[in-house]
């Protein structure tokens, strides 16, 4: 398992990500762009944007590749991941993508509006007590037991296998057919409610395209299903800023350009004052 620093990480590669990046470039302050590929984004699949100063009537497609461009010239990492956990440890961030782990001194949150997805019940009480978001990372505790999949995001299939491939007995659920969804347990999950329907298991791996920001921070103040944020785009938990999308509509690009910027700015300060 790798591990590297970073003086901010931004989760979330969209306009308000890569705002963010290029401005805590520009202070001096390393920076990773860590997330799931935007070209699968809704604004990948606009056909005309409009509204954007200066790149009026380039398709979304076009737009994102040319912001993305811009942090390819600048030298500026990106890397393509789910991110499955965040932990606080010595006034540092350590941050879980796949089977890598990424250090940092301030977080900006711009994954977009699919953060506000609600975790579903019992998900965050037995998060890490049976409740898993990777199924590379956590599967051999569950070799010869019998473990579920919540398969709600693109490549959960090949998670499932891999769970197979170790000796775990696999229940599979895909998003279609996992309409109502429960946890069950108490100190460690016992089990699994879909649709009515009971399942003795010993651990249950949620697999979303991404995983909630009140899951992944416990303590982020949610605001009409959106990190709630000042007008520095602080969360109120420190060091850790919030931009774009996933602070609430007007889902536009030229908010969450401003958003990011901001952000990158009060996280720089952040750092300063902090003396990290």
């Amino acid at each position: 398992m790798d591990s590297q620093s970073f003086d901010i990480l931004i989760l979330g590669a969209g306009p308000a990500g890569v705002s963010a990046a290029l401005t805590a470039h520009a202070r001096g302050r390393s920076a990773l762009v860590l997330g799931s590929d935007p070209m699968a984004s809704p604004l990948a699949r606009a056909e005309r944007i409009e509204n954007y100063p200066g790149l009026s009537g380039m398709s979304g497609r076009d737009m994102l590749a040319a912001m993305l461009g811009d942090l390819e010239r600048q030298g500026i990492p990106r890397v393509a991941g789910r991110v499955t956990a965040v932990m606080a440890f010595g006034g540092q961030f350590m941050v879980s993508a796949e089977q890598d782990v990424y250090q940092a001194k301030a977080l900006i949150l711009a994954a977009g509006a699919q953060q506000a997805a609600k975790p579903f019940p019992g998900e965050g009480s037995l998060l890490g007590r049976g409740v898993s978001y990777c199924a590379t990372c956590d599967g051999m505790l569950y070799r010869g037991k019998r473990v579920a999949v919540l398969g709600l995001g693109p490549g959960s299939e090949a998670d499932r296998d891999f769970l197979e491939s170790i000796g775990c007995q696999v229940l599979y659920f895909t998003g279609a057919q996992a309409k109502h969804v429960e946890i069950r347990g108490d100190e460690r999950v016992t089990g699994l409610s879909v649709n009515g329907e009971e399942y003795a298991v010993d651990g249950v791996f949620v697999l979303r395209e991404a995983v909630a920001a009140s899951v992944l921070l416990p303590g982020l103040r949610m605001e009409d299903g959106h990190i709630a944020v000042g007008p520095d785009m602080a969360t109120g938990l420190p060091g850790v800023y919030a931009a774009g999308d996933c602070t609430g509509k007007p889902y536009q690009i030229a908010r969450a350009v401003g958003q990011g910027n901001v952000a990158a700015l009060a996280a720089d300060k952040f750092i300063k004052e902090t003396g990290k």
